[in-house]
């Protein structure tokens, strides 16, 4: 390839450069065939070239590509926002597009302290989220993510967000603590850290249902979203569940917090909204906050050039159709099963993986130098970034990250395959990965 003037992720490498992509396969330049495995970054939910989504995109192509939502709003945008709607968590009124994940939880937080502005408590300006947690890039969303990795350079620029702890049942429920007993814990923590910042002074507490980059698929024990709730409605703290990964049907159901029973003030979604098809995010909001807008100041003080791209919301219509007819969601629950039992098959008493965990098709395998004592890996090995360059060079795409534990320490790899995977698929991509990870591990040790 010639001298790239494109600035990508890495400066020292130019990556392969993808021609086509069909089904759950995307191919390059070079003619090889890569198994997305991961659905680049739990993106591509339906896969690659569907028709049906072309075709809609198309569509809307030759009727209206893009209008300013200072000027208009879309035929389009509106059938998205009721579907939607149709199916969020009971209470939800409205959403609001924006161009991705990021977007969506800059949105969410100024949604959030908006809202108290309006009903006449603008002393609220604390945020609470947890580490080892990730929320965009942006650097309002960077400010409440908790991973440190990607926050450390940045930190003089970030507004100063509190955080509490994950719950990450693999390393720190206690050995003679029940389930039940570490989320009433760790709900207590919610509790004490609000307390200590001023019960009338936090805006809202920012949550993943299941985390994802920063900490591979980590699901809460149960009753842990429910007392998180309890503890948010005490002190009349807006809960921001972000969805930008696990939402969509990832987990199982269109919207990971189903599976918790509670009923968030915000939602962010994005990646699996439009499936890749076009940038496109959102939030999902209470109608007590747009009802506190309306009748207050009469707008959200906050837009993006992008907000409810024509193209975009025709996508995602899309995507959202397919997914109801094609019974998709239970598609995923049960081909997660599939790729749960084939990883325990194949991982499940491997030396150097301490967990696998996850829900639906996002699934998560942590890796650890000594399984007995759940000790990681040095992190100057690299390890999670061996494993992405041998499962590329066996024809498979997966998300590895490092610094699972607490930014430094812990390898993990996450998995999020699209709904439409087979079982032949599931089965090639367990034991390319089962190699990849192999293979990573001998480098080490060599």
């Amino acid at each position: 390839m010639s001298t790239t003037h494109v600035f990508h992720r890495s400066l020292r490498a130019t990556p392969p450069v993808a021609v086509r992509g069909q089904g759950a396969w995307l191919y390059d330049s070079a003619g090889r065939a890569y198994l997305d495995g991961s659905g680049g970054a739990a993106v591509s939910c339906l896969g690659h070239n569907h028709p049906d989504v072309r075709a809609a995109m198309h569509a809307q192509i030759d009727q209206l590509a893009y209008a300013h939502t200072g000027f208009f709003t879309s035929e389009v945008a509106e059938q998205l926002a009721s579907q939607l709607v149709a199916d969020a968590p009971a209470g939800t009124s409205h959403a609001y597009f924006v161009s991705g994940g990021s977007e969506a939880v800059e949105a969410a937080l100024k949604m959030a302290r908006q809202y108290f502005v309006e009903i006449g408590q603008p002393q609220r300006r604390h945020i609470i989220a947890r580490r080892q947690s990730y929320h965009g890039n942006t650097l309002g969303a960077l400010a409440v993510g908790g991973n440190e990795w990607r926050r450390a350079q940045f930190k003089p620029l970030l507004i100063d967000v509190t955080h509490v702890s994950p719950c990450y049942e693999y390393r720190d429920r206690g050995a003679d603590e029940s389930a039940e007993a570490y989320g009433a814990r760790l709900a207590q923590e919610l509790e004490d850290t609000i307390v200590q910042l001023g019960g009338d002074s936090v805006i809202a507490f920012v949550a993943e249902p299941v985390v994802g980059a920063t900490a591979g698929a980590l699901t809460a024990v149960p009753g842990y979203f429910r007392r998180i709730r309890e503890v948010c409605d005490r002190y009349g703290v807006l809960l921001i569940a972000d969805e930008v990964m696990c939402g969509m049907g990832r987990t199982g159901s269109l919207y990971a917090v189903e599976q918790e029973g509670i009923i968030p003030d915000l939602v962010t979604i994005a990646k699996g909204l439009g499936g890749g098809y076009q940038p496109i995010g959102a939030v999902m909001a209470q109608g007590k906050i747009v009802s506190a807008m309306s009748q207050g100041s009469g707008f959200f003080q906050h837009g993006h050039t992008y907000l409810g791209h024509a193209t975009a919301c025709a996508a995602a219509l899309a995507v959202q159709k397919i997914i109801h007819r094609d019974n998709l969601l239970q598609r995923v629950r049960q081909q997660g099963d599939g790729l749960r039992q084939r990883l325990q098959a194949a991982l499940g008493d491997h030396p150097h993986v301490g967990d696998i965990r996850g829900r639906g098709l996002f699934m998560g395998v942590e890796l650890v130098a000594d399984r007995a004592a759940k000790q990681p890996f040095d992190p100057k090995h690299g390890l999670h970034a061996r494993v992405k360059r041998e499962a590329m060079g066996r024809g498979l795409m997966v998300y590895p990250m490092g610094g699972t534990i607490d930014g430094q320490l812990g390898d993990h790899v996450l998995l999020a395959p699209p709904f439409i995977v087979s079982d032949d698929e599931l089965d090639q991509l367990t034991e390319r990965l089962a190699g990849a990870i192999d293979a990573a591990i001998a480098q080490t040790q060599s």
